[in-house]
């Protein structure tokens, strides 16, 4: 009798467990759908938070994740889904990845990310992002198979921003790729390419004048050509 008792408050129990869980799942799926009619960002986050724990599903976690890397916060991006390269990772994983590790300085890491992007979808913004990087980390060679890539396809629709000015501002993609075509030129030998790397630099600033960043960069340059070499 004792054991038929104890089974049947088992039942019991589990019965109450799995109806109260329910309840929880109906309440915030509500509240989930309230919050993104509001526009109430922190409340969509809570919401598919709690959603996660009663339920848990990847498609919720890539949509949390995302939703934090949109807000800044990449560190509890990254901590909801990982920073592990995952070909089985949806196309939101992947760009939250790749976006948070580089605004989080990991470039190393981010760019196998953004390898996993372009592999997928390649556009000319892509491909800078990867030029762009790999010159980060001497990559030269890598980085001019994307600038050929970008210089290739660029478009003048295509433009990519710039925010070292105190107002952003954008040039069209083949200005930008061939900014970097300069760096990389003037990386590959700086006391012979000096010159190329200024004419590469030209080039950007005939497509875009107002190209804040390679002003600078050929001015830099220049300066640099006139400072005499020292003896030892």
């Amino acid at each position: 009798m004792r054991i038929i008792i104890g089974l049947l408050a088992l039942v019991f129990s589990l019965q109450l467990s799995a109806q109260s869980n329910a309840q929880l799942l109906s309440h915030y799926e509500a509240y989930y759908s309230q919050m993104k009619s509001q526009g109430d960002v922190q409340g969509v986050i809570n919401a598919l938070t709690h959603l996660n724990i009663l339920a848990p599903n990847q498609s919720r976690k890539d949509t949390l994740a995302l939703l934090y890397m949109n807000e800044g916060r990449h560190i509890q991006a990254l901590n909801t889904i990982g920073i592990e390269k995952n070909t089985n990772d949806s196309d939101v994983a992947v760009e939250v990845k790749a976006v948070s590790l580089q605004a989080l300085n990991q470039t190393k890491l981010a760019v196998g990310q953004f390898e996993e992007m372009f592999k997928r979808g390649p556009n000319v913004l892509i491909a800078y992002e990867l030029a762009d990087m790999k010159t980060q980390l001497n990559d030269l060679e890598g980085a001019k198979k994307h600038i050929e890539y970008g210089i290739t396809n660029a478009t003048d629709e295509v433009q990519r921003t710039y925010y070292e000015s105190q107002v952003p501002y954008q040039v069209s993609s083949k200005a930008a790729f061939l900014y970097l075509k300069g760096l990389v030129t003037f990386r590959e030998d700086p006391k012979a390419n000096i010159d190329a790397a200024i004419a590469v630099l030209d080039e950007a600033l005939a497509v875009a004048p107002e190209f804040n960043l390679a002003k600078i960069s050929k001015d830099a340059l220049l300066a640099q050509k006139k400072t005499p070499v020292k003896n030892d």
